[in-house]
């Protein structure tokens, strides 16, 4: 996939299949229209052309406060071109080019960068200044510039409508399965392994305690969690702790640490991903180690069963 993060060093191709959006979580509903660009794209013997933006325009327009979401750029490039996008266009999002009207849009950056043949748009769609660009506004441009536009009607996962927001509700709430159906894949951190306090180790489960660095990722709810950890390309079953330790005392930030069952390597430095299956537990403290170590072993063999039957 080719990446661009300036419009104008895209060269043009012939038969352009088009999409404009965010893509926050490359969601099933994102798929939906992803794939129909790839296809559309072979029929036509032409490349599919994601454009994109980077700040989301969220951080820009509410100053970043609170704003957390499912998937970083880089998660985000990696799913796009896993879907066979041949190319990715990230605009830089600045409060000056969200002043830009919707059909300034279309026609400056749109048209006369990209020439498309084919626009497509999920069935709610909206840009520009003030989100008043929408279908029945593409269509017209459409017809005045000579590109088609296809619409992607609303996808459901067992009978829930598929959302970005949505997702971001099940994770904040814990609700990690109902989260991946929606995404169409699991939900994951990737990240470095750090050096801890050791506690891991004293309990006899030792954690890789995982640096997320990416400010703007979204944490889930505290607790415990049934996961896999991948590692140098090969998949190891784990089980991942989110929360402030407060059976410990401790006055440091949420951390995430995971225990890879079966493993005990070396990890310090090494990236690492863990991937989320189920929720457990909530966070809890303990009236000591040993009820603390307890609840641990009872979690392992919770989450083996859980991730037995994963598999």
């Amino acid at each position: 996939m080719n990446v661009y993060y300036n419009i104008d060093d895209f060269k043009t191709v012939p038969n352009a299949v088009v999409t404009i959006g965010t893509f926050d979580g490359v969601h099933r509903g994102h798929q939906e229209i992803l794939r129909n660009m790839v296809r559309r794209a072979k029929e036509m013997e032409g490349e599919s052309v994601v454009v994109t933006f980077y700040p989301h325009p969220r951080q820009v327009l509410s100053s970043g406060a609170g704003i957390k979401f499912i998937t970083t750029q880089e998660e985000k490039i990696r799913h796009l071109e896993a879907l066979g996008i041949d190319n990715l266009i990230i605009i830089k999002f600045t409060k000056e080019f969200a002043a830009i009207s919707s059909e300034e849009f279309i026609k400056d950056f749109i048209v006369k960068k990209i020439h498309p043949a084919v626009l497509i748009i999920g069935y709610d769609h909206h840009f520009g200044k003030g989100r008043t660009g929408d279908f029945e506004m593409l269509y017209e441009l459409g017809n005045q510039y000579h590109f088609k536009v296809e619409k992607i009607q609303e996808q459901d996962v067992d009978n829930v409508a598929v959302s970005s927001t949505k997702i971001r509700h099940f994770l904040e709430n814990g609700d990690v399965k109902n989260a991946n159906k929606l995404l169409g894949y699991d939900f994951s951190y990737t990240g470095t392994v750090v050096h801890g306090r050791q506690v891991g180790h004293e309990l006899g489960y030792p954690t890789a305690n995982i640096e997320v660095s990416e400010e703007f990722k979204l944490i889930e709810r505290p607790g415990v969690y049934a996961t896999f950890a991948e590692i140098d390309g090969k998949s190891y079953p784990s089980m991942t702790y989110i929360g402030k330790r407060p059976t410990l005392h401790d006055d440091r930030p949420q951390s995430i640490e995971t225990h890879i069952i079966g493993f005990d390597n070396n990890l310090y430095d090494k990236e690492i991903k863990i991937r989320f299956v189920d929720f457990v537990r909530d966070d809890e403290k303990f009236d000591n180690f040993e009820a603390l170590k307890r609840q641990i072993g009872i979690d392992e063999q919770q989450i083996i069963n859980i991730l037995n039957n994963k598999l």
